[in-house]
């Protein structure tokens, strides 16, 4: 559904979030210090990153302070075992989207993704209508004019991330980012063919190619 990129020091921690969130439809890149964790948000676009606190060598705060700095916009939540008033206070002061204490359940975290997603890409809800199509985000549902239609999570992704952009191009390269973390193998043509698959299960019209630039759902006719 969207690239994050978790914090985590803790590798027992890390990697059972890593791959809890992994099954819900995120691609995740972990990292464990603050360094690695700032040259990574330059390097990718991330929707969300996932911020421990008590990094080595340096506080998760300074991070913090540091991505929104330099213009970092994705939803960013503070996970960390401190749980003190004004731990909270400071980190929602700086800029952070949610302060989630340790420990914590996966399905909780989930939702908190998606409730700080929602709030950063301007929806008040997890259901968007665009045409015949409707999506529930919280449950990766998909129904065209009322059929459910049955999605893989990336085909799930490549829509969401259309629709919530209809009328804009996305590139191919930025479908590609925000689908694949670190390690994953990318077909050449692995976009193209996910996109093959959302015409034949919604429609050919539901997504346009735009030649040598990328791809776009547009934005529904006025009722």
């Amino acid at each position: 559904m969207m690239r994050l990129l978790l914090v985590e020091d803790d590798p027992q921690l890390g990697r059972a979030t890593q791959i809890g969130l992994d099954q819900s439809g995120y691609a995740v890149d972990w990292v464990q210090s603050a360094e690695s964790a700032l040259t990574a948000v330059r390097l990718h676009q991330y929707g969300c990153v996932l911020l421990d606190l008590g990094l080595p060598n340096a506080d998760g705060m300074v991070v913090l302070r540091k991505l929104r700095g330099s213009g970092f916009s994705g939803a960013i939540l503070i996970v960390t075992a401190r749980d003190q008033i004004h731990d909270r206070i400071s980190g929602l002061d700086a800029g952070a989207d949610d302060f989630i204490i340790k420990p914590f359940d996966l399905d909780e975290l989930a939702a908190r993704i998606r409730a700080a997603s929602r709030r950063v890409a301007g929806r008040t809800r997890e259901l968007i209508t665009h045409g015949d199509i409707d999506i529930d985000v919280a449950t990766r549902l998909v129904r065209l004019c009322q059929t459910p239609v049955t999605l893989t999570s990336r085909e799930f992704a490549i829509l969401l991330m259309l629709i919530e952009h209809a009328g804009q191009i996305v590139s191919r390269e930025r479908l590609e980012e925000a689908l694949y973390g670190w390690g994953e193998e990318i077909e050449s043509n692995a976009i193209q063919v996910h996109v093959h698959h959302l015409r034949k299960k919604l429609g050919k019209s539901v997504i346009r190619t735009i030649h040598a630039v990328g791809y776009t759902a547009d934005k529904p006719a006025a009722s």
